[in-house]
């Protein structure tokens, strides 16, 4: 694969074999972030579970400390007051059976979290195939079925991230943007982990933390010493 002089050049600033503390690999990370765009800081933390299990598997939410440094756009189903609720809490769309025939014949996308009252869920579940696979479906762990719609779009607007397991077990989410300095990011991250050591199914057994890894939208992966975080 072909990879550009930029890219060259951060991998060098990378000890491959290193496992780095956070400090050190927050600041590593916004070194090796040289593209003209403010990229996305990642983390992608390994666990030692089968998400197979439905008693292994790892999923929640955060409002991480400094957001994530982009404004999510969230989609709420739900009728009458709770309708206006959401309206007022800053949703961007609004509806009931529109939007799922919207979503259905339109293949429409344009949001990134989705909340739902639970009396709309027999609704929403007929998007469960579409909206599945993009994660992108509500869920009473993550806080995205609720009848608090205020409390829902509010906390996803002030930075709230889902974490969830792959096929693979491994969590992928953002810790917030190259641009929020080391700091910043480190909070998040600390926040981040710490919801997920939290998480811990009581059926893991063994090493719980597997690798650690944080990476820029173009940069290099760098390794995290995941003894060191609890």
């Amino acid at each position: 694969m072909f990879r550009g002089k930029k890219y060259q050049d951060s991998v060098k600033l990378v000890e491959k074999s290193k496992l780095y503390d956070t400090g050190e690999a927050m600041e590593l990370v916004t070194k090796t972030a040289k593209a003209k765009f403010d990229e996305t800081v990642e983390a992608h933390i390994r666990l030692g579970v089968d998400s197979r299990h439905a008693d292994q598997q790892v999923r929640g939410a955060i409002v991480l400390p400094h957001g994530t440094g982009k404004t999510a756009k969230v989609l709420v189903f739900a009728k009458g007051p709770k309708a206006d609720e959401a309206q007022t809490a800053g949703a961007d769309y609004v509806g009931e059976m529109e939007l799922v025939q919207k979503i259905q014949g339109e293949n429409w996308f344009d949001f990134d979290v989705v909340v739902a009252t639970p009396d709309m869920m027999g609704v929403v579940g007929r998007l469960g195939k579409v909206l599945g696979p993009k994660g992108l479906m509500p869920s009473p762990k993550a806080g995205t079925v609720t009848m608090d719609v205020t409390k829902a779009v509010s906390e996803i607007k002030a930075g709230k991230v889902e974490y969830r397991l792959d096929k693979t077990n491994i969590i992928h989410c953002p810790i917030g943007k190259a641009s929020f300095g080391a700091d910043k990011l480190r909070e998040n991250f600390d926040a981040l982990i710490g919801a997920i050591i939290k998480a811990k199914p009581a059926a893991a057994k063994g090493q719980y933390l597997r690798s650690v890894v944080v990476a820029s939208t173009m940069g290099p992966g760098i390794k995290i010493n995941q003894a060191k975080l609890g």
